[in-house]
């Protein structure tokens, strides 16, 4: 495996690496992907206090989430299509984030089926869930996740209109992808992907094709698609899937506290803080930006995580020390699956701990749950949309 060092290592070669339909399916945002740059930059605004003369041995990056222990406060966010990145992607993602001892969130527009991924996994995961129509299948994939023995479903809020991606729309990815000339010379340049591609069965949406009503095939897939997500969607509906559920429910895409307080009324167990990475509402606040006033309004109601923007283990330790609980990690895992499979993935999370571990000593914390603003130096309005920064 070449030597990689940091995140943006595994994405130059995830890059070269993956054909262009699937790289721009990740590393892209919606219209002019002002959001999507925001999530990543607004971090650079915060920075570290560094302490020294401090006994730094027996550093310990161990937490919780959700009741879950874990290794470190980073799961593995859901990401649709992540086994079109690299063949059988997210059982690759699902066991590295499993011997990391990181929670791994499958997506339900993922090439693995549940089943696919309980199968080739020994500890239970957590499966992400669309707030879609129909309830027959919405009640049956449930239902799939509880027999999968899954410990925790996340529902994503943010999807009842699609944003427009414009590389996805000119590069014909959809469900499913629309090939072109370009497309198919451009994936022949990708000699391994498309070896491993070919050995593997999984090349389809696992959780959809022959579960929900009238797709039998991936032909099929495009009118269910443009058609099942519910843009009626209240809170009413979201209670609803956690009584269908019965479990512990996190509620994903939170960016105003006013939702995060409904959140909390319908015994969500946990929110994330997400703008879907930039893929939504361009021109939105970045998610570390809205992290203090979503903090302020339910942090001591309910555990808060924060997602969209990190990659590094330093913007992990600016999250904490603003008061998330936990974070996730899409694209960053994404890069090192694209990169190198499994073991990409598991660099990734290597990194990100490592980063962490050494800049939490290098500001005077041994335990992560230590963390909190006195780490930091954050500029004056940094939790205000409406100041410049």
């Amino acid at each position: 495996m070449p030597v990689y060092t940091n995140i943006e290592d595994l994405r130059r070669h995830y890059v070269r690496r993956t054909p262009k339909m699937f790289y721009d399916y990740a590393e892209s945002g919606s219209w002019t992907e002002q959001t999507f740059r925001e999530n990543t930059s607004d971090f650079q605004h915060i920075h570290l206090k560094q302490r020294v003369a401090v006994d730094m041995a027996g550093r310990s990056t161990k937490s919780q989430m959700i009741g879950e222990d874990v290794a470190m406060p980073v799961a593995l966010a859901p990401v649709g299509l992540t086994g079109m990145q690299s063949a059988d992607g997210e059982i690759k993602a699902a066991r590295a984030a499993e011997k990391f001892g990181v929670p791994f969130t499958l997506s339900t527009m993922s090439i693995c089926s549940i089943e696919d991924v309980a199968e080739h996994t020994t500890k239970p995961f957590w499966f992400q869930v669309y707030t879609l129509k129909d309830d027959d299948f919405m009640r049956r994939l449930i239902e799939r996740a509880k027999a999968a023995k899954c410990s925790a479903i996340v529902v994503t809020v943010d999807l009842q209109l699609l944003g427009q991606r414009h590389k996805d729309i000119k590069n014909g990815l959809s469900a499913p992808p629309k090939l072109t000339v370009r497309s198919i010379a451009n994936m022949a340049t990708k000699v391994p992907w498309g070896l491993e591609m070919l050995q593997t069965k999984r090349r389809s949406f696992g959780n959809i094709v022959g579960h929900a009503k009238g797709v039998t095939d991936p032909s099929s897939l495009s009118t269910w698609t443009a058609e099942a997500f519910d843009v009626s969607l209240d809170w009413k509906r979201i209670a609803q899937f956690k009584e269908w559920w019965g479990g512990k429910l996190i509620v994903k895409g939170i960016m105003d506290p006013i939702d995060a307080k409904r959140a909390v009324e319908i015994g969500a167990d946990a929110i994330i803080v997400s703008n879907h990475g930039g893929r939504q509402l361009d021109g939105a606040v970045s998610s570390i930006r809205m992290l203090p006033a979503i903090m302020d309004a339910v942090g001591d109601d309910i555990e808060v995580h924060l997602d969209s923007g990190i990659r590094s283990g330093q913007d992990v330790l600016k999250a904490l020390a603003l008061g998330a609980k936990s974070t996730y990690i899409g694209r960053a895992f994404t890069y090192g699956l694209g990169a190198a499979g499994e073991a990409g993935v598991t660099k990734a999370l290597e990194i990100i701990h490592k980063e962490l571990d050494t800049t939490m000593g290098l500001c005077g914390e041994t335990d992560v749950k230590n963390l909190g603003e006195h780490n930091l130096y954050v500029p004056q309005g940094f939790g205000d949309p409406t100041v410049k920064l």
